[in-house]
């Protein structure tokens, strides 16, 4: 900028080493700071700072643009006003993400911050080492409506009676796994989710979760809670509970005066013996009811204990002492859980309510050779999936519903299978018939030929010597391991041409009882499954789909050059635990076999050298004696 020719008179260009010309007498000072001439004509004065400021200021005035109306930046900062916010209020190592928002998780605080802010809506105090709540730093957080303090040591003497009565639009609290051993007194009326699980708490209080309009879920399991602690009007006014968990805890009988708008209700793992009659007669919206491990006999439920449930959609009574099916199931239940009872019939028409049942759990009962007598659960026409393991039945049960998709019968005592066992569930996927007490001679050639959409059959376990015949050509999973086979027939696996995974280990199968041709058929397989028999070298001619072959446990002692051409697709290979030296595979036993990156040689009497094809993905699996 071009200065007035004036500037420099007023300011002049400041030097250290100007020199002084004479003393200034004390008399004179006054009148050294004014303009013009004073005692001492021969030295020049300045003119005043505040002078000097002022025709600073005219100077810009005149020389800049006259403003024009409306152009004022806004973002620009005005007198008292900074470019910066104000540094947000936040606890010493905590965070605070944003400015409703504190969060000093897993901090190891023994003390309850004292600087938050009163802005503060959800404030997280988890997995810290708190014993009390200070009932004044509490009070001054009226804004909070998420207060998380789970995993803590607080103690019920650590948190005041009136502690959360200031706190008027909480509306989620977080005080499981902490040392609690009543609930609060008072917790406030816009609470929506209160969490006390995982304490020792033995009694609530009316106003708990009493009077609390918008209270939607209780969690209070793992404490200590019997009947007695239990107020009948514990959830009187907060009408719309739809989930209670208090599971595992003392109660010996399921409480009265449950909020009637419960869906999903948890009493698992409790004493519970008995429910009493009307119990769950306002329960009308209940969809989910848990009441596992338990000691629930006939004499503690009636015919009306579920009959007016009309939403029940799952019911659990596994783990309890019942002698037979409850009476009174209702038409909307979908799955049911009997297992782990001492269930020794079942009677059609306890079963005839429920007649939307699809999942039915009976494993692990007392059901003998007429306890699931022929029809018994016909009325289930839209079963889907029954469950009958470990129990005594001789046979597989008759008259099954005919769109039953998969029956699981391992360990139980059935030793044979008739040509129409299975007629009646000609849309079964899966059956599992492992670990019963079938023999080859009482097995009908024709016994699974009715189940044409079969997918899965498990054969484990029992006493076959020979593969079944007439087979499903639907078939994707065999499993025949650990019975007493000593051949394979091709005849016997031909025109399953879906089957894609065989399991035939632990049995008896030498090299000269897998007749030519055996695997031609299984154009699909890519699992097989032959270890632990009596094997010499890798069986010839394998699926050319095959992908993973298991052959531990045999008696190979030398793997040739063209033991693999037919399986290009080979990924894993297993042959520990045979008869192999380091020299025992050919160098060129893996030549072609570009997906292989697994080979596992452990457990054979010397470290066997594995030499795989330069493009192989990964390196082999050795292992040494």
């Amino acid at each position: 900028m071009v200065q007035p020719p004036w500037f420099a008179a007023v300011f002049p260009p400041f030097r250290k080493d100007a020199p002084v010309r004479g003393p200034i007498c004390a008399p004179c000072r006054d009148d050294f700071d004014r303009i013009g001439e004073g005692p001492y004509p021969s030295r020049r004065r300045h003119a005043p700072l505040w002078l000097r400021l002022s025709l600073l200021l005219v100077l810009l005035l005149l020389t800049s643009p006259p403003p024009t109306p409306g152009m004022e930046d806004a973002a620009f900062p005005h007198l008292g006003e900074s470019s910066r916010p104000l540094p947000r209020a936040c606890p010493p190592r905590c965070s605070c993400p944003r400015a409703d928002t504190v969060d000093c998780n897993g901090m190891d605080l023994q003390v309850f911050p004292d600087n938050i802010t009163r802005a503060a809506q959800h404030l997280s105090l988890q997995n810290n080492l708190l014993q009390e709540l200070p009932y004044n730093e509490l009070s001054r957080l009226s804004s909070l409506r998420t207060l998380n303090l789970h995993n803590n040591l607080i103690s019920s003497e650590g948190l005041p009676d009136e502690a959360f009565e200031s706190l008027t639009q909480l509306q989620h609290i977080y005080v499981a796994h902490n040392k609690l051993s009543v609930a609060p007194q008072f917790l406030p009326r816009s609470l929506r989710v209160a969490d006390l699980a995982a304490n020792q708490v033995t009694e609530i209080f009316p106003l708990t979760f009493g009077e609390k309009p918008a209270l939607r879920s209780v969690y209070l399991h793992n404490n200590q809670l019997s009947n007695a602690g239990l107020p009948p009007d514990a959830f009187h006014g907060s009408e719309a509970v739809a989930t209670l968990s208090l599971s595992s805890n003392r109660l010996s009988y399921l409480p009265p005066s449950l909020p009637p708008s419960l869906e999903r209700l948890h009493l698992q793992n409790n004493l519970i013996s008995k429910v009493p009659r009307g119990a769950l007669s306002r329960q009308t919206h209940l969809r989910e009811l848990y009441l596992q491990y338990n000691q629930l006999t006939d004499s503690g439920l009636d015919a009306t204990t579920f009959s007016k449930l009309h939403h029940l959609e799952y019911l659990d009574l596994s783990h309890n002492q019942l002698a037979s099916v409850p009476a009174g199931l209702p038409r909307a239940l979908v799955v049911l859980h009997l297992g782990r009872n001492r269930i020794r019939w079942v009677e059609a028409a306890r079963l005839r309510g429920a007649r939307g049942l699809r999942y039915l759990q009976l494993q692990h009962n007392q059901l003998g050779a007429t306890g699931l007598p022929a029809g018994a659960l016909r009325p289930l026409r839209g079963l889907h999936t029954l469950h009958l393991y470990g129990n005594r039945l001789h046979r597989v049960p008759l008259a099954l519903p005919r769109r039953l998709r998969a029956l699981v019968l391992p360990h139980n005592h059935v030793t044979a299978l008739g040509a129409r066992d299975l007629a009646g569930t000609p849309g079964l996927a899966e059956l599992n018939l492992a670990y019963n007490r079938l023999v080859s001679a009482r097995v009908h050639g024709r016994a699974f030929r009715p189940l044409r959409a079969l997918r899965s059959l498990d054969l484990a376990g029992n006493q076959l010597t020979r593969v079944p015949g007439g087979l499903p050509r639907s078939l994707h999973a065999l499993r025949l391991q650990r019975n007493g086979l000593r051949g394979l027939e091709p005849e016997l696996l031909a025109g399953l041409d879906q089957l894609r995974e065989l399991s035939l280990a632990h049995n008896r199968l030498r090299i000269g009882d897998i007749g030519p041709g055996t695997w031609h058929e299984l154009q699909a397989l890519q699992v097989l499954d032959l270890s632990h028999n009596e094997l010499s070298f890798v069986p010839p001619d394998l699926p050319e789909a095959l992908e993973e072959l298991h052959l531990q446990g045999n008696r190979i002692s030398h793997v040739g050059s063209e033991a693999f051409l037919s399986t290009p697709r080979l990924r894993a290979l297993f042959l520990s635990a045979n008869r192999l030296h380091m020299t025992s595979i050919a160098p060129e036993a893996f030549l072609g076999l570009l997906h292989l990156s697994v080979v596992d040689t452990a457990g054979n009497p010397e470290q066997v050298l594995v030499r795989l094809p330069p493009t192989a993905p990964r390196q082999p699996r050795a292992g040494g004696p």
